[in-house]
């Protein structure tokens, strides 16, 4: 198939890889000229995935509109410039093919996830969410990984799932996007706190407290905001939890990290290449569990610590010392 990605950064690129190992050609959209110029020119993407080769199957381009024809396209673009991108490229794309949201994260001002931004731009008839526990780098060196395809199309979902199983990647289909989605999007702020963690040398044992607290709060506000509750118990709830919170590969691990370490946020998010989409979804998760009155006591601490100058030793202070209760 003739295929689209927009968003060229580790994710994205991966993406390329894994669609082209299946024979399918790909054009991937970046905002970077820098980016193309290194995709079509030495076949790396040298900014964001050094070291690992790109098929002559992949071309890159900065402009949208050589993503006409495509058809099925991908969007991975960090989530608060999503809806500008999708905007600009809905006359190049078509409202008749699917569209994979591939991204995680929420959109601060609105508070409305990627797949609602994409459905307002672009009006397709078919959506699909992608998310599940996939590091690009360890799926582009060649181990095995296997994530989650979601939608209320079931076709559009196999669609998804025939485009990118191969021997190393598996691909699970789901009819809960809902959840899916808001599985992959809130475990990037546990994720933070996990880094947090081990940056504070917590031990194991605060390690696996976090995680299954994390998850207990990333359901709730996910069941209150219509996913189902067993999907959170899957490879895009806990799966994804599990390898963000505890790979150095993380971005938002090593967030938690260097706070850890004294540093500043700005200071953190100057020096990555990369979006740390748990940083503006933290600030959305404060808003959303206020709209529908979920108690979110690990999330609140990592939006003290990120936009409060609170002390990452206090706040798992402020979390120990919480009112004892039933863990259920």
């Amino acid at each position: 198939m003739n295929i689209g990605i927009v968003g060229a950064g580790s994710w994205g690129t991966t993406l390329s890889i894994l669609l082209a190992e299946n024979k399918h050609e790909v054009m991937i959209w970046s905002y970077e000229k820098d980016v193309s110029d290194s995709i079509n020119k030495i076949r790396e993407n040298k900014k964001y995935l050094s070291g690992y080769p790109i098929s002559q199957l992949v071309q890159a381009t900065t402009e949208l509109a050589d993503l006409k024809g495509c058809e099925i396209v991908f969007f991975v673009t960090p989530s608060q410039h999503t809806r500008t991108v999708a905007r600009n490229a809905a006359k190049s794309i078509s409202s008749d093919i699917a569209i994979v949201n591939a991204s995680k994260g929420i959109e601060v001002d609105s508070l409305k996830t990627m797949t609602q931004v994409l459905a307002e731009e672009l009006s397709p008839s078919k959506l699909v969410v992608l998310s599940g526990p996939n590091l690009s780098k360890e799926i582009v060196r060649g181990s095995p990984a296997a994530t989650v395809a979601a939608s209320n199309d079931a076709q559009a979902a196999e669609k998804v799932q025939a485009l990118l199983t191969s021997s190393r990647f598996r691909v699970y289909t789901s009819n809960d996007p809902v959840g899916v989605e808001l599985g992959g999007t809130l475990k990037n702020v546990i994720a933070i706190a996990a880094g947090i963690a081990d940056g504070l040398w917590l031990g194991s044992n605060a390690k696996a407290a976090l995680m299954i607290r994390g998850i207990n709060e990333i359901t709730r506000l996910g069941v209150a905001m219509g996913g189902d509750p067993q999907t959170f118990t899957g490879l895009s709830g806990i799966g994804d939890l599990i390898t963000t919170c505890i790979s150095s590969l993380s971005r938002n691990h090593h967030v938690g990290t260097q706070l850890a370490q004294g540093k500043k946020i700005k200071e953190i998010l100057s020096s990555m290449k990369d979006v740390a989409e748990g940083v503006p979804t933290t600030k959305a998760v404060k808003a959303l569990s206020k709209r529908y009155n979920i108690e979110m006591p690990i999330s609140d601490e990592v939006y003290a610590v990120l936009f409060e100058d609170k002390n990452p030793t206090e706040a798992i202070n402020s979390l120990m010392t919480r009112t004892p209760k039933a863990e259920h």
